[in-house]
């Protein structure tokens, strides 16, 4: 059974920056302390003590909410500043690198794309202000996808960007606005790059393709995991 593991973004532990800088402080204020004798040493000990322990708690909070991704034996969660999703592995078909054709040529790009059994889990769940960070963060993807494929679909370009026409699930349930939009997106990137989600390898602490290999392990023991589970999870 594996436990949790955290990813964070690499090159942006802002806490760490911080506690460097709490120590430099700390160690700047006891050198004068120390070279000036008219001051009382344990005060001034005990106040640069609590300020370096407040520094380093500081500093874990910032880097908490750096966080992009956990894994746990159950779901795969992914974290924004603007919010986040989650999906059970139960739930993900399919986790790969999208590519495009690139003068006969199968160009990986820099993004995981993973593929759902089923939009309405991942619907229900998101907010409408990640909705439409993803709509927009992801037109480039949408765009380099659309101009690249051997096969581009009928449907204009200009409107697929923004296709704000209801959704309908596969259990009937109707979607409107902003998450419908996300939702005829995830259809559109399926057919030209065959994911429904995409997040940049820039949120990763490794490359690509050792995070894919991470996921998969993670997908293949869900799938082996007793329906006793699966149902008490529920």
């Amino acid at each position: 059974m594996k436990r949790q593991l955290l990813i964070y973004p690499p090159h942006q532990h802002i806490g760490k920056y911080f506690t460097i800088a709490v120590v430099v402080l700390v160690m700047i204020v006891l050198a004068v302390v120390i070279l000036n004798p008219q001051i009382n040493l344990a005060p001034a000990l005990l106040g640069l003590s609590l300020i370096g322990g407040l520094g380093v708690y500081i500093s874990r909070i910032i880097d908490q909410q750096n966080l992009s991704f956990s894994l746990s034996e159950m779901h795969l969660q992914h974290h924004t500043p603007k919010g986040g999703w989650s999906v059970r592995w139960r739930d993900i078909r399919e986790i790969g690198i999208p590519s495009v054709s690139q003068e006969g040529w199968h160009q990986p790009m820099p993004w995981i794309g993973i593929r759902l059994k089923d939009y309405e889990p991942l619907l229900d769940g998101i907010s409408f202000r990640l909705a439409s960070h993803i709509i927009m963060e992801q037109r480039s993807l949408l765009l380099v996808a659309y101009r690249r494929s051997e096969s581009p679909p009928n449907t204009k370009l200009e409107d697929m960007m923004f296709d704000d026409t209801p959704y309908v699930s596969a259990s009937g349930k109707v979607y409107k606005g902003l998450v419908a939009m996300l939702a005829n997106r995830m259809k559109y990137t399926r057919e030209l790059l065959g994911f429904d989600v995409f997040v940049s390898e820039d949120l990763l602490d490794r490359p690509l393709e050792d995070f894919v290999g991470l996921t998969r392990q993670y997908l293949a023991s869900a799938g082996r995991m007793p329906t006793e589970t699966t149902k008490i999870e529920r």
